[in-house]
């Protein structure tokens, strides 16, 4: 019991980017060990070229995603776009019932212009062609920023702000009937709040009236490559599949 408690903790306090503990000591007192957050990795400031273009024009309606991707342009509104190779905008169905959606491009799709594509793709692929049973074709994927961070970093709060309205209208042009996120990334953008996925994966939610479910990302699945948390991302999967076929 002791061990498998210690273990959810460490998963935990990974998942929430903990790296190192501090002892907090004070007269007459036991001491206290407090966890201490991982530091955000320091980016030195870029040139950046203005944003080549104004305000969303689906603000009240419902673009295609042709519609966003023209307005997205070659986009330079953040610093990601020093660094890229290509926009990773999104693949699949256009009128998708389940829609995906997770952190960012890594190098595979940098090079490639495709989202999910590396070896946390290939098993998003398999959970969804093998543990749910329909064609990756089938369904929507792209990320919440659409230029790979360097070193496949977190996204930092400017870039998710800059490709924001470039989600929402890929989400709007869609119109999915369920919305899975991928990692905490995703799911805490989409939900207004930082969360801890281990805690909040499989459990319903709502983005703008679209039931959501938040599941493990990939990359951690290949990290904690567990029965526990293969059977765990089948079972989140299942259950947004059959929620989208009513």
């Amino acid at each position: 019991m002791i061990v498998a408690s210690a273990s959810a903790l460490l998963r935990e306090l990974v998942e929430e980017d903990v790296c190192e503990f501090e002892r907090v000591e004070h007269p007459g007192e036991t001491a206290i060990v407090t966890p201490k957050a991982r530091p955000p990795e320091a980016s030195s400031p870029r040139r950046v070229a203005a944003e080549p273009s104004g305000p969303v024009p689906w603000t009240d309606g419902q673009p295609t995603l042709e519609d966003v991707r023209a307005h997205l342009g070659d986009c330079q509104r953040c610093d990601l776009c020093e660094g890229r190779r290509q926009i990773v905008f999104g693949d699949g169905d256009p009128n998708a019932d389940l829609m995906f959606v997770g952190e960012g491009p890594g190098e595979h799709e940098d090079r490639q212009g495709l989202p999910f594509v590396g070896r946390a793709g290939e098993l998003l692929t398999q959970m969804i062609e093998k543990g749910i049973g329909i064609p990756r074709r089938e369904v929507y994927i792209c990320n919440i920023v659409k230029c790979r961070p360097p070193r496949n970093r977190n996204p930092l709060p400017p870039e998710v702000s800059a490709c924001r309205p470039f989600l929402d209208g890929q989400i709007r042009a869609v119109a999915p009937k369920v919305i899975v996120t991928l990692g905490k990334p995703a799911a805490s953008l989409l939900l207004d709040r930082e969360i801890a996925i281990t805690r909040m994966r499989g459990t319903w939610h709502d983005y703008q009236g679209i039931p959501l479910m938040p599941t493990l990302h990939p990359a951690y699945v290949l990290r904690q490559y567990t029965p526990q948390n293969r059977r765990a991302v089948w079972q989140d999967l299942q259950a947004a599949f059959e929620r989208a076929r009513t």
